[in-house]
């Protein structure tokens, strides 16, 4: 059975408010990314996804079977909410062992799976650690945990590194990208580093309209030839920001190193550079009313 993900003009709607237009995605095998401001339909996606929430029309499967098939759906999908949290009382272990047996596992699987499952997020040694005297990070790794008990073919994470450290950020991508060696990771996030630092493929969302879909270097070769760097005064850079996107800026005195957008070539001393992920990701979202 092939490990892959196939939406057909998938709709949503809230009231009036259209959360999916028409939604045509296949995800493969691995780290992919979904990228999209707050309120493109990220979650909205996710939970029809769980079966949290019916779509309103249109087909979806998840590794061969259809998603209205709730309870087998259920039993090979895992999923870390934003809001993911747990009594604060529980220790480590016991929440763990609480949310397996709401999962159905028998004690004797319970045993086995979560000293696993703690290893594996970094958590093996805080086993007696109360929820509520852990940090953002180690609650986010406790719900990687969690969401792994019944060991899925796929994983959901949705915005999983907004609020967290950098050096949280770093090892939360990398225990994302260890899982995803043999299963489908969907990773949704405004943050364009973390799918630059871990997905091959992704897909933009917009509105409830999907923008892109396909490989990072994709994405990039988008904005190939459209990305800039230059020094400017003080004086000068409102001039250029109202004439040119702006995507990076770097103050230092009376100058201003900056990165920018532009679809020809600009002033006088600026210097054509290659994109990276966040310069496509702005072009391809600036380029949305001449679609």
């Amino acid at each position: 059975m092939k490990t892959e993900i196939v939406l057909q003009d998938i709709c949503k709607n809230y009231g009036k408010k259209q959360a999916l237009k028409h939604l045509n995605l296949t995800i493969p095998e691995g780290m992919f990314g979904l990228l999209g401001r707050n309120g493109a339909g990220k979650t909205t996606l996710m939970k029809i996804l769980v079966t949290l929430l019916p779509a309103d029309s249109g087909t979806a499967s998840v590794c061969g079977t259809d998603i209205r098939q709730r309870k087998e759906i259920r039993a090979m999908t895992g999923y870390l909410p934003q809001d993911f949290s747990m009594y604060g009382g529980m220790s480590v272990y016991e929440a763990m062992d609480y949310l397996g047996t709401l999962s159905g596992l028998s004690k004797a699987d319970r045993r086995e799976r979560i000293p696993l499952l703690l290893e594996q997020v970094n958590l093996g040694e805080n086993y007696r650690t109360r929820v509520k005297a852990m940090s953002g990070g180690m609650r986010r790794r406790l719900g990687i945990a969690q969401a792994l008990l019944n060991d899925p073919r796929v994983l959901i994470v949705d915005e999983p590194t907004a609020g967290l450290d950098p050096e949280e950020r770093v090892r939360f991508r990398n225990i994302l990208s260890d899982i995803a060696r043999d299963r489908i990771v969907i990773l949704s996030t405004h943050i364009v580093g973390d799918i630059e630092a871990t997905c091959e493929n992704i897909a933009v969302l917009d509105e409830g309209t999907l923008r892109f879909t396909g490989t990072v270097d994709e994405l990039l070769a988008q904005a190939a030839g459209k990305v800039y760097t230059a020094e400017v005064s003080k004086s000068e850079l409102e001039k250029v920001k109202r004439r040119y996107l702006v995507t990076a800026m770097h103050t230092k005195g009376s100058r201003a190193e900056i990165r920018f957008l532009s679809e020809e070539e600009p002033f006088a001393g600026a210097q054509k550079t290659e994109p990276d992920v966040e310069d496509a990701y702005m072009y391809l979202m600036n380029r949305r009313g001449e679609n």
